[in-house]
């Protein structure tokens, strides 16, 4: 989904208003002043007790005439101030003809012939609006982010595209559609730097004539289907079971060496199994739900003696 309409530029704040309200009052204050004094014909002006004059003095229409014409000329001539800001530029424009770059500070435009725009220098922000993608498996996906960059030759921002915020903005969407459309879905999810950092090569290469920098853009939320999102939530829960299964099978396996091992070595050791009786019943603690019944350990062994000469003798007997 794209922006039809394009991106105004109101980053401009008019400093020029305050500096023109101000020299055109200081100067309508000083006319009428001065005008006030060396217009008056004192003959009319009635003196202390005397009568008041029945008609103006003759001069005094040629005064208001005066006043208003410099006051005309002056509020015209005054028009023509401008004042950038220190993060401003002003591209001037003579009779629609590229003239300079000006500013910062106050600025003068010669009122009907000249023209001027700001272009603001500092880093500056754009949204790009989310837009359903195709992916290369055919999986739609909902992509939106934001996209910073800088006006490094104003110039160029001004004379060589119409409205350089909404052809960077347009430009970004549709890498940016270009770019995820050649991945597959798992590389969408898993590859974000690398989607970013190739975005921001096509888009740098082709808005650095237009006098632009980008610095960076970023990839704020990937949406998908919901139906989507479950099966990736069910694949996801059985690939966390299968490595569980695995973890414990290998932990299963590592024991039954070592205990294997210690089999081995108890019966080569003698006294290794007293050892092993003595730590398990000392493990065992005292308790009434405890119940512990000592049985010898060397009588199981004569036992075992036993039983193996018993097997013995059988077996010769059964030779003979």
């Amino acid at each position: 989904m794209t922006s039809e309409t394009p991106i105004p530029d109101t980053t401009h704040s008019s400093l020029g208003k305050p500096v023109r309200a101000l020299f055109n009052g200081a100067f309508a204050i000083l006319c009428a002043v001065v005008l006030a004094l060396t217009m008056i014909d004192w003959k009319y002006v009635p003196t202390s007790g005397g009568p008041v004059p029945d008609e103006f003095p003759p001069m005094a229409g040629t005064a208001v005439v005066l006043f208003l014409v410099l006051m005309a000329v002056w509020a015209l001539f005054v028009s023509g101030i401008r004042v950038a800001a220190q993060w401003e530029h002003g591209i001037l424009l003579r009779f629609g003809k590229y003239v300079g770059v000006r500013g910062p500070g106050i600025i003068y435009v010669i009122p009907f012939i000249d023209s001027i725009q700001f272009v603001d220098t500092r880093l500056l922000t754009l949204n790009i609006p989310s837009q359903q993608v195709i992916t290369k498996d055919n999986v739609p996906a909902q992509v939106d982010g934001v996209l910073y960059f800088i006006v490094k030759e104003a110039e160029k921002a001004v004379l060589t595209v119409q409205n350089y915020r909404f052809a960077v903005a347009q430009y970004a969407q549709a890498t940016l559609r270009d770019v995820v459309g050649a991945l597959t879905l798992d590389e969408l999810l898993s590859e974000r730097e690398q989607i970013q950092r190739r975005v921001a090569e096509v888009v740098e290469e082709r808005i650095r004539g237009w006098g632009l920098h980008l610095d960076s853009i970023r990839l704020q939320d990937i949406e998908m289907p919901d139906d989507l999102k479950r099966i990736m939530s069910r694949q996801a829960a059985a690939e966390r079971e299968k490595r569980a299964n695995i973890t414990k099978s290998e932990g299963d396996k590592i024991a039954a060496s070592n205990l294997a091992a210690a089999a081995g070595i108890m019966a080569t050791t003698s006294g290794a199994m007293k050892l092993r009786t003595l730590q398990t019943i000392d493990g065992l603690g005292a308790g009434n739900s405890n119940t512990v019944v000592m049985f010898p350990i060397e009588l199981v062994e004569a036992l075992d003696r036993l039983t193996d000469v018993v097997k013995t003798t059988g077996m010769k007997t059964s030779q003979k």
